[in-house]
């Protein structure tokens, strides 16, 4: 059972690096793909579409700062708050970095009928990254209670 909280506690660690970097890689990927199909069917600001569709990548910064902030000597104690800060932190990162793709995706898509909207098309994506950045926050904060 002992060996079983200890490996809780590892994963908590890890986790949100590994979900950030899979939410990034999963909201690139959608916001990317819409890029792609914006390219083809515009004659130019191709660097636009193509940095819009790199905004995901903030969830696996996000996910490797927590990592280090919750790295310590895992003991029974403090395993749980471990995992639990760790596995829901990098939870939330998931869904933002899959929705905030979504959002880009979609902003790509009016930008490329009505250049005029772009920035304003951003703000979906923008507010998504404000609740990646209060998971984050939470994080870091209770991560500094977390006994190690």
């Amino acid at each position: 059972m002992n060996e079983l909280v200890m490996a809780l506690g590892w994963l908590g660690i890890y986790a949100p690096m590994a979900l950030g970097a899979v939410a990034s890689a999963i909201g690139c990927a959608i916001a990317g793909q819409a890029s792609i199909g914006a390219m083809t069917e515009t004659d130019g600001g191709y660097g636009r579409f193509v940095g819009i569709s790199a905004f995901p990548s903030t969830f696996v910064i996000y996910g490797i700062v927590i990592m280090f902030t919750l790295n310590r000597e895992v003991t029974p104690e403090n395993s749980p708050g471990l995992f639990g800060v760790g596995i829901l932190a990098g939870i939330a990162m998931l869904y933002c970095g899959i929705w905030q793709g979504r959002a880009c995706a979609s902003a790509i898509n009016a930008a490329k009928e009505k250049p005029e909207i772009f920035g304003l098309a951003l703000a979906p994506a923008a507010i998504i990254e404000g609740f990646g950045v209060f998971a984050f926050v939470f994080a870091l904060v209770i991560s500094g209670g977390i006994s190690g």
